[in-house]
């Protein structure tokens, strides 16, 4: 029998918590609920949540810096939410770590599609051994695997979150190739996100903090259009 996947709900008003608990025990997860800061730091370390739900505004410790405690120990998947819609908000979020930010109130329909397609970002299905390659790069001392989300760097292995780790496959995958801001805002978030091209800027920068440029190649930035992985 499969384990249910588990998702942990912070959000300090309770109706809001299960009313989405609801939503996601129909699809057949497992949730759990907490209401404030320590609560779900506390709960994250015994729960081992496979994905969590974390409201901003919250008593004590705020979601933000929730999301800034629990990335330095972990890349579990992170969905914000708040009643805050503003891109400065958003861009916060990303750049502490969150994998999406959905804006309250939010549709019960693409609150599950976006728990699902994060999910199926962080935790892809079994790969047969029979399945053709290629869902893996190689460069000198770089290695990005897409198909069980590994980044090796300099023989060591990257906590790298899914969105990253998509963006820096795509464009590895493509090397001295031109991508937009555009362009990769729709590869890699798709119809599942409709965000801020500064998005796209945020990760990369992320990126480059934890894959520094080597001599035979590196993420450039092509200045007034967008990014490529140049090779030399």
């Amino acid at each position: 029998m499969i384990a249910k996947q588990k998702i942990l709900i912070v959000d300090d008003d309770e109706n809001i918590a299960e009313l989405i608990s609801l939503y996601l025990t129909k699809e057949f997860y497992d949730t759990k609920m907490v209401y404030d800061g320590e609560s779900a730091l506390r709960e994250f370390k015994s729960y081992q949540p496979n994905l969590i739900l974390l409201d901003l505004m919250l008593p004590g410790i705020d979601g933000y810096q929730v999301c800034r405690e629990i990335r330095q120990h972990s890349s579990v998947p992170i969905i914000m939410l708040s009643a805050k819609g503003e891109i400065f908000d958003k861009v916060l979020g990303l750049e502490l770590g969150a994998d999406d930010y959905i804006i309250k109130p939010f549709d019960s329909k693409e609150l599950v599609a976006r728990v699902k397609a994060v999910l199926r970002r962080f935790q892809p299905y079994p790969v047969k051994e029979s399945k053709p390659a290629g869902k893996c790069v190689e460069y000198p001392e770089l290695t990005i695997n897409l198909t069980n989300y590994a980044v090796i760097y300099k023989g060591a292995t990257v906590d790298m979150p899914p969105k990253e780790l998509e963006l820096l496959y795509f464009l590895a995958s493509s090397p001295n190739q031109v991508f937009t801001r555009e362009q990769l805002l729709d590869h890699i978030w798709g119809y599942e996100y409709i965000g801020d091209t500064r998005t796209v800027d945020v990760h990369i920068k992320r990126i480059r903090e934890k894959i520094k440029d080597y001599a035979n190649w590196s993420i450039a930035t092509v200045w007034g259009i967008g990014y490529k992985f140049e090779v030399k």
